[in-house]
């Protein structure tokens, strides 16, 4: 299994940037699948946390939404 120094030694592709690493890192300590599950459970979290707030963020006035309503996006066959 390759450490962290191995990863970030590498030639082949693109160098860790220090999330990465640090990800990396803390995930070394997993020692259960269970903590395996409880992490992906909160990244999962915090990701779909950060897509609600971004989809909050959106607005359209009455006229805009009206107008997706009203658009034909299929391709037209001739």
């Amino acid at each position: 299994m390759e450490t962290v120094l191995d990863v970030e030694e590498r030639q082949d592709s693109a160098p860790l940037n220090d999330v990465q690493i640090f990800l990396l890192q803390a995930f070394s300590q997993i020692k259960s699948e269970e903590e395996k599950t409880d992490i992906q459970a909160l990244l999962l979290d915090y990701y779909r946390k950060r897509v609600d707030m971004g989809a909050n963020d959106i607005s359209f006035s009455d006229e805009k939404i009206e107008e997706i309503l009203n658009s034909h996006f299929r391709t037209p066959y001739k």
